[in-house]
């Protein structure tokens, strides 16, 4: 992990922060012929897709963290997932809109804020932490997150979009 990434509470005066983080991480993707997982458009450039960011950011904790005060990721804490994923049986915490800026890639901020997202679920007193994430291009990114100590539940789709929800015990 890289150690001059630091991490404050986020706003809802951040959203432009996040959205171009969002559009960067879709270059990014894009980039690397990944157009499946968040389209070809840029968030920002969404109305209905800035709308969604911006009632998660109301009802959630977003973080940013940061390298040298440049934004270079982001995601946001919620009692709860997204209506395509059922609620636990029990208090949860979860991760929405994890990316990470393109030109950081590599870096270690996504685990940074993963990291970031366990304590705070501790600090909650709550135990499980959930995310769901793309099960497109062979399943990479499902295998990135079991790297960070989550482990597959139950998959979905929306659409065509194939998803997989992941949890990890804090």
């Amino acid at each position: 992990m890289n150690s001059g990434i630091k991490i404050r509470q986020g706003g809802r005066e951040d959203v432009p922060v996040m959205l171009g983080i969002f559009d960067s991480a879709v270059a990014w993707l894009n980039g690397r012929g990944i157009t499946a997982q968040w389209g070809t458009d840029p968030f920002s450039a969404r109305p209905k897709t800035v709308e969604m960011v911006e009632q998660v950011v109301a009802e959630g904790n977003p973080w940013i963290a940061e390298i040298d005060g440049t934004p270079v990721g982001t995601l946001t804490l919620t009692p709860h997932p997204g209506t395509y994923v059922a609620p636990a049986t029990e208090p949860e915490r979860y991760i929405r809109f994890l990316a990470t800026h393109g030109r950081f890639h590599g870096h270690g901020v996504g685990a940074a804020l993963l990291a970031h997202a366990a304590d705070e679920t501790r600090r909650a007193g709550v135990s499980l932490l959930r995310v769901d994430c793309f099960a497109g291009s062979e399943g990479r990114l499902v295998e990135y997150y079991e790297r960070q100590g989550f482990t597959r539940t139950e998959s979905f789709t929306v659409g065509d979009w194939p998803g997989q929800v992941l949890e990890r015990r804090v």
